[in-house]
């Protein structure tokens, strides 16, 4: 029996896990949380940091896998691809990994290949970011260089923010480097969403509708993905050549993407992040209902270098989102109050994981979530009114 090395065990992880068993593959698991709940599926567990490279090596060495897979990580794909290249094992090359997983370097490729990104530079220190600020036009977006899920960005319109923001961003930088970056106008939404490269080529896209709501601590953590992107179809493929254009340059293999993306009005293209994994937040899920593929079973093959065959665009049948339940403050949950006609209607899975209680954050990244519902509308403009103004349907009680 063939081994897979799965890097992280959280329980939107645990799908990989189990897909990979279903697929007939012995699963060997690491991640630094010892509570971790996917270590009570997987075949074998290893208390190991996925960020750590080498440490992750010697285990993927000793289980002599056939394959090393960071689904829905961020963090951990470098390790993955960097394991990988190191074993001979099916992989996108490190270096091309690297870059598309630090904000900094992607930015910079971006620049240099003629792809329109803002203005950007990343820093090791907050002085040095504040004595260079002055080359940049406000507003300003500034992110930790290596952070997922959202954490640690801040938008700064005035010089009096910069500090604050510039401190909330590096504590969250497991490097200790943070990106300064001009704002991007958006037109229309953000555009999320997933992908698939097979040698080389993108074989699958499905964009969709990112959501926000401006009342929490931190805007700029989705809320919702909702599908499909409500742009016409000749936008939507000037996006897929844009990315296309990315992987070629980049020679890319076969791998599952996470899209942020944005248009502005004269419909030009910025890339914003093509992460090289599986989105969060349940979003290779909502694709399998909404087109049929089932992106999970395709990263396990890529990471094992099994073929993958018959993987066509198609597009979402019918009108799908998650909704990622948030509290707009701190404190101890007493209840989740979801309109009747909506939790009959519209909701296909419930993946809650706060119970009455349970001490809760803030939303401040994909980290302090409650939990994500699985849902499905009537039509666009049901579904977007829906995940725009959510306060109509869904309120988290605290005691």
């Amino acid at each position: 029996m063939k081994k897979i090395l799965l890097l992280g065990g959280s329980a939107q992880q645990i799908i990989a896990i189990e897909t990979a068993k279903r697929l007939g593959y012995y699963t060997v698991l690491c991640d630094f949380l010892p509570d971790n709940p996917g270590q009570n599926f997987a075949d074998k567990f290893y208390l190991v940091s996925t960020t750590d490279k080498q440490a992750v090596l010697e285990v993927a060495q000793k289980e002599k896998v056939s394959g090393v897979l960071a689904y829905a990580s961020d963090p951990a794909a470098p390790t993955a691809a960097y394991v990988a290249e190191k074993m001979g094992l099916p992989t996108n090359p490190y270096k091309s990994v690297d870059i598309l997983c630090n904000k900094d370097k992607f930015r910079e490729f971006l620049s240099k290949n003629g792809f329109n990104t803002p203005l950007a530079k990343g820093y090791c220190s907050v002085e040095e970011a504040k004595q260079d600020i002055k080359r940049f036009k406000l507003p300003v977006i500034i992110k930790p260089v290596d952070s997922s899920g959202s954490k640690g960005v801040g938008k700064v319109e005035n010089i009096e923010e910069l500090h604050e923001k510039l401190e909330y961003a590096m504590v969250h930088s497991r490097s200790g480097k943070i990106i300064i970056e001009e704002y991007v106008e958006k037109f229309g939404y953000q555009i999320a969403g997933d992908g698939l490269s097979v040698d080389g080529k993108l074989v699958f896209r499905c964009f969709a509708n990112d959501h926000f709501n401006p009342k929490c601590v931190n805007p700029f953590v989705p809320i919702s993905a909702s599908f499909p992107y409500n742009m016409p179809a000749d936008v939507h493929q000037k996006i897929h050549d844009e990315i296309q254009r990315l992987l070629s340059l980049l020679d890319m293999k076969t791998c599952t993407y996470n899209f942020d993306i944005r248009i502005d009005e004269d419909y030009n293209v910025f890339l914003m992040e093509i992460a090289p994994r599986d989105g969060g937040n349940y979003i290779p899920q909502i694709i399998k209902h909404a087109t049929g593929i089932d992106l999970v079973e395709c990263s396990i093959k890529a990471a094992v270098g099994e073929e993958i065959r018959d993987i066509k665009h198609r597009l979402p049948d019918g009108f799908w989102s998650y909704f990622a339940v948030h509290s707009l403050k701190d404190g101890t949950l007493k209840n989740i109050q979801i309109r009747e006609d909506i939790a009959l209607n519209n909701i296909v899975e419930s993946h809650i994981i706060k119970k009455p209680g349970d001490g809760i954050k803030a939303f401040t990244g994909a980290n302090t979530t409650l939990g994500i519902l699985i849902m499905k509308f009537c039509s666009m403009e049901e579904m977007l009114y829906m995940m725009d103004n959510s306060e109509d349907w869904i309120k988290v009680v605290l005691e």
